[in-house]
């Protein structure tokens, strides 16, 4: 399978759910249509919609249901974009200015609200009620992770376990609830909604470290983001707390510095440190281990295509290099 077919075996979906999301965003305030449509149509890898739509016909589900729910996803996690641009006070994504740098901060937090509203009424109108507990639940634990990761940047002290708890939170959920959900709306097994809520979670930690390690590997035209922004905004990434934690004294220093200060200065010196200190290599381990797990919990779904793309997807994000 090559690393775009994923998408081509839903690609009829993908179109029926671009045309969902046009739709529902639609308001009588033209500055709510434009930001939310400068968010949206900024490309991004849509890889939480198409979760959805690929678990749901693992499963033998397809239709307008399956694409509602595929939009709510997408709604849900542009409504994040937008809050979480303001909070890390960012100005780039996916190439191109922020919807804060463009309009400005209060613009960008009332249309995220805007969006999170609209989410949940394509959850009524799906009229599931495991569906909307699973996503409501989501939207709180998404809320709790970035507060966490709030509450720890420039704090030098701060552990893998916590960090854990932090990506767990802040982006993995939305992974496993969009798998999960799924399972929810075709009524599937316990052992296939337990399959498909391990896999969204393991994809999404998977996922998450990767991101991480390119914040040092990667570069910002490949990206479509400014690399290193995590660093400057003091946040204790894995890559940074693995340096401090098995680097030498000098390495754990200057680490430490890094993140109590804040700032990317010295951008260059950080990437050797972490570099030597095998923080990278033990970040990029880390996460093909959670990709290998995502993929074991697979076996209780039935074996075509789709179940084929959701593997392939998931060795895609690990071996992505933006």
């Amino acid at each position: 399978m090559q690393p775009q077919a994923f998408y081509r075996v839903v690609a009829d979906d993908f179109t029926a759910v671009d045309g969902i999301i046009r739709k529902q965003l639609v308001s009588r305030v033209p500055l709510v249509e434009k930001i939310g449509d400068y968010i949206i149509s900024a490309g991004g890898k849509r890889l939480r919609p198409l979760l959805v739509l690929l678990a749901g016909r693992a499963l033998g589900k397809q239709g307008d249901d399956l694409n509602l729910l595929s939009a709510t996803i997408e709604f849900l996690h542009t409504a994040t974009l937008l809050h979480d641009d303001v909070v890390d006070m960012s100005g780039m994504r996916r190439g191109r200015a922020t919807a804060n740098a463009q309009w400005g901060n209060a613009p960008s937090v009332l249309v995220g609200d805007f969006l999170y509203s609209r989410a949940f009424e394509m959850m009524v109108e799906l009229g599931s009620m495991p569906v909307m507990q699973i996503l409501s639940q989501a939207t709180r634990v998404i809320a709790e992770g970035e507060v966490l990761q709030l509450s720890k940047v420039r704090d030098a002290s701060t552990t893998e376990e916590t960090y854990m708890e932090v990506i767990r939170g802040k982006t993995a959920m939305l992974f496993e609830a969009s798998t999960h959900s799924a399972a929810a709306l075709c009524e599937a097994s316990a052992e296939q909604k337990a399959a498909l809520q391990t896999f969204g979670d393991h994809l999404g930690i998977a996922f998450q470290l990767v991101d991480d390690l390119l914040d040092y590997r990667g570069d910002a035209a490949t990206l479509g983001k400014n690399v290193g922004d995590d660093l400057a905004e003091g946040k204790p990434t894995l890559p940074l707390i693995v340096a401090m934690r098995d680097g030498t004294t000098e390495q754990a220093a200057l680490v430490r510095k890094a993140i109590q200060q804040g700032g990317s200065q010295d951008l260059e010196g950080i990437r050797a440190a972490v570099e030597a200190a095998g923080a990278l290599d033990y970040t990029a381990r880390l996460a093909r281990d959670y990709a290998e797990r995502a993929i074991d919990s697979l076996q209780a779904l039935p074996d075509n295509e789709f179940r084929d793309a959701l593997i392939e997807l998931t060795r895609f994000a690990v071996a992505r290099t933006h």
